[in-house]
C-alpha cells in the first residue's frame, strides 16, 4: 500500500476531518451488575446510540491476547505469503487487501474466518437459485498458532454474543431465548483487520461509512483507535475512545428489522493514522442462511404495524458479497429496500 491509488480517495463529502470529536456518552456497561439494571441499560443504549461498550464480559484477556499476537505476526509477513491464503468469489474466507465499501477501496487488509467450519451459504443471490456452497476456513502456514488461538477465542465470542442477544431480547419485552433459535446453524464470521499507517488520512478511510447487515457486531480494538460512529442526535462523526479490555458492541440491520425500528443500526467508519498502524478483531453474529428476516410478531400491533417486508438472509448476503470484490456503480442492497412505504 505504499503508492497511493486513486481508488482509495473518498468523495469530498465523505472525507474525514482531522479534527476529532471524541464520543461522549457512548454507554459503558458492566455485565456483572444485576439483570434488571443490565436489561434497562442495554435497551437504552440500543435505542439511543445503537452502540455500547461492555466490561466484565467474561472473555479471558489471555485468550484475546493470543489471537491479537498471532494476527500481528500474520500481517507482518511479505504480501506473497499472505496471498497464499487469498480469498476469492468462490470462497470469501481468507486474506484480502482490495476490499471496497460503497465502491471506494478501503485502506486495510483483512483475514476472514467462519465461526462454524464449514459454514453453508447460498451461491446465488437470485430468488430461484437453491444451490448451496460449503465455506471452509483457510489456514496459513505461519503463524502455526493462529488456528488454535482463533478457535479458542471464537468459542468465547459465541458465549458473549448469546448473552448479549438474550439481554437485547429481554430489553424488547421478549423471552430471553426468543432470538437464539434463529442461530442453530448460524453463518457468523470473524475478521482480523490491519490498517497500515496512511500518508493521506484526510482523503482515505480504513473502512468507508456503512451499517453492519448482521445481527450484532462485537469488536476488540487496540489502543490506537479510529472507529467513528455517526451520532444519531446530530449526524456528527464522533470517535470511540478505546477502553482497555472492553468490547464495542453495535446493533446490526437484522436487529433493527426484528425490533421494527425500535433499535437502529448506526452508520460507522474507520479513520486511518499517518503515523501508527491499527489492529482490530470484529465478530459478526449472523443467523441461519435460510432464515426469513422480518419484524418479530410479538412487537407488531395495529398501532405499530410491520415496517419491513420479509427477506431471505442468505440471498441478501450473497448479493452484498458481490460488491466486496468489484465496483458495481450502484449502492449494494440495504434493508431500506425492504421498507414498507406508508400509503
Amino acid at each position: 500500500m505504499g503508492e497511493v491509488d486513486e481508488a482509495f480517495i473518498q468523495a469530498v463529502e465523505h472525507r474525514p476531518k482531522l479534527t476529532i470529536t471524541e464520543a461522549e456518552g457512548i454507554p459503558l456497561i458492566n455485565l456483572s451488575i444485576s439483570i434488571e439494571t443490565l436489561v434497562e441499560e442495554i435497551g437504552d443504549a440500543c435505542k439511543n446510540w445503537g452502540f455500547f461498550q461492555v466490561i466484565n464480559h467474561g472473555v479471558p484477556f489471555e485468550t484475546r491476547e493470543k489471537l491479537e499476537l498471532a494476527s500481528r505476526k500474520f500481517f507482518a509477513q511479505a504480501t506473497e505469503e499472505k496471498l497464499k491464503v487469498r480469498r476469492d468469489e468462490v470462497n470469501p474466507l481468507g486474506y484480502y487487501d482490495t476490499e471496497l465499501t460503497k465502491n471506494v477501496r478501503d485502506w486495510k487488509e483483512v483475514f476472514d474466518l467462519a465461526v462454524k467450519n464449514p459454514t453453508v451459504i447460498p451461491i446465488s443471490p437470485e430468488a430461484g437459485g437453491n444451490e448451496l456452497r460449503e465455506l471452509v476456513n483457510r489456514w496459513p502456514e505461519y503463524p502455526s498458532e493462529l488456528r488454535v488461538a482463533y478457535e479458542e477465542y471464537a468459542k468465547e465470542m459465541e458465549k458473549l454474543a448469546y448473552k448479549l442477544l438474550e439481554l437485547i431480547a429481554l430489553s424488547l419485552g421478549l423471552p430471553a431465548n426468543r432470538l437464539s433459535g434463529f442461530f442453530n446453524n448460524h453463518t457468523s464470521f470473524f475478521r482480523l483487520n490491519h490498517y497500515p499507517s496512511c500518508p493521506i488520512p484526510n482523503l482515505a478511510l480504513g473502512v468507508g461509512r456503512h451499517k453492519d447487515p448482521g445481527a450484532l457486531t462485537i469488536l476488540a480494538q487496540d489502543d490506537v483507535g479510529g472507529l467513528q460512529v455517526k451520532r444519531k442526535m446530530d449526524g456528527e462523526w464522533v470517535q470511540v475512545r478505546p477502553t482497555p479490555h472492553a468490547y464495542i458492541v453495535n446493533v446490526g440491520d437484522i436487529i433493527q428489522v426484528w425490533s421494527n425500528d425500535r433499535y437502529e443500526s448506526v452508520e460507522h467508519r474507520v479513520m486511518v493514522n499517518s503515523e501508527k498502524e491499527r489492529f482490530s478483531m470484529p465478530f459478526f453474529l449472523n443467523p441461519d442462511h435460510n432464515m426469513m428476516v422480518e419484524p418479530i410478531e410479538e412487537l407488531i400491533t395495529e398501532q405499530n404495524p410491520a415496517k419491513y417486508r420479509a427477506y431471505n438472509l442468505g440471498k441478501f448476503f450473497a448479493n452484498r458479497r458481490r460488491s466486496n470484490f468489484k465496483k458495481l456503480g450502484v449502492e449494494n442492497i440495504q434493508i431500506s429496500h425492504f421498507k414498507i412505504t406508508e400509503e
